[in-house]
């Protein structure tokens, strides 16, 4: 994982604790990026990555992806050819309430990404999910541009960019 991240979490806590809200302490690491951040946009699926699919393949332009699986542990959202494409698109990271595949490809992968764990089955594929949707999982609502950064000590959220405060 990369080693020298722009921020450290617990500092942005300090430096703004009226500001961030802090998700439960359920997800582990698994991108070649270990702290990452940015806008978030969102998708609520359950077992389906069909959308998650078509919005990795689009510009991410720095933006996190929160993905809502429904805290699904049946199956994997996101595998090594869908972070390849995020980040090849630009996205800085992936949350994923739901599972990942392909954990040691991922771990090569210059993209942040958390999940809930690891599962080897993929999704299957209806083409069914929400695109840009408040979501709400882990203590918190994710709520489209509103801003999320992670790293290996936890995962925050706040209504502003605080990097640029």
């Amino acid at each position: 994982m990369s080693s020298q991240p722009a921020f450290v979490i617990p500092d942005l806590c300090d430096a703004h604790p009226d500001l961030v809200r802090v998700a439960e302490p359920i997800f582990t690491g698994f991108g070649g990026v270990a702290a990452f951040g940015g806008p978030m946009r969102t998708i609520k699926c359950f077992e389906d990555n069909s959308v998650v699919a078509e919005r990795v393949r689009e510009p991410g332009e720095g933006a996190v992806l929160v993905v809502d699986g429904g805290g699904s542990l049946r199956c994997a959202l996101v595998g090594d050819n869908l972070a390849r494409a995020a980040m090849d698109n630009g996205w800085a990271g992936l949350l994923v309430f739901g599972c990942v595949r392909d954990v040691d490809e991922l771990a090569a992968i210059e993209v942040g990404i958390q999940a809930l764990a690891s599962h080897p089955l993929r999704s299957i594929k209806r083409d069914q999910g929400l695109r840009d949707v408040a979501v709400d999982f882990s203590g918190l609502r994710f709520v489209p541009d509103q801003y999320l950064y992670a790293d290996n000590n936890g995962i925050i959220i706040a209504p502003v960019d605080l990097l640029a405060l």
